[in-house]
């Protein structure tokens, strides 16, 4: 099982710039890539829309995901799991969220824009309702 997800700071950066975007409301979407050894390696951010349209929970809407699943099996790439921000809260799972990850293998990443000038991503792997902190590395492009 993976225990480090890496990406890169120019997709660091379109992760802020959709759920900044999408304020008040929580944003998400989804991470194709590949998994090498123990690292979940994020080669594109596939943003989805919230069809919940609400800041204290979201629903990805199932025809972006079906288009983002397609796109990544397209381009070779293996689902990595997804994220989402938390407009108002800290970057950690609520109950919800435990309650809705459904996939232990996938890294569930919330990004908190509390301080929305000092945005904080965390990774997360997420079985029953415990959930723990898995590496997050941000690389240059």
């Amino acid at each position: 099982m993976a225990k480090t997800v890496k990406m890169t700071q120019s997709q660091f950066a379109q992760i802020i710039a959709h759920a900044k975007a999408c304020l008040p409301e929580e944003a998400c979407g989804l991470l194709g890539g590949q998994i090498e050894g123990d690292t979940k390696v994020v080669t594109h951010i596939y943003n989805v829309e919230n069809i919940d349209h609400t800041n204290e929970h979201f629903s990805m809407s199932p025809k972006d995901q079906l288009a983002a699943v397609k796109k990544m099996r397209a381009a070779g790439e293996v689902p990595l799991g997804n994220w989402h921000s938390h407009p108002e809260t800290p970057s950690r799972p609520s109950d919800e969220d435990k309650r809705l990850a459904y996939d232990s293998k996938a890294s569930y990443l919330i990004l908190s824009l509390m301080d929305a000038d000092s945005p904080v991503l965390h990774a997360f792997h997420v079985e029953g309702d415990v959930s723990s902190r898995e590496t997050l590395i941000i690389v240059e492009d």
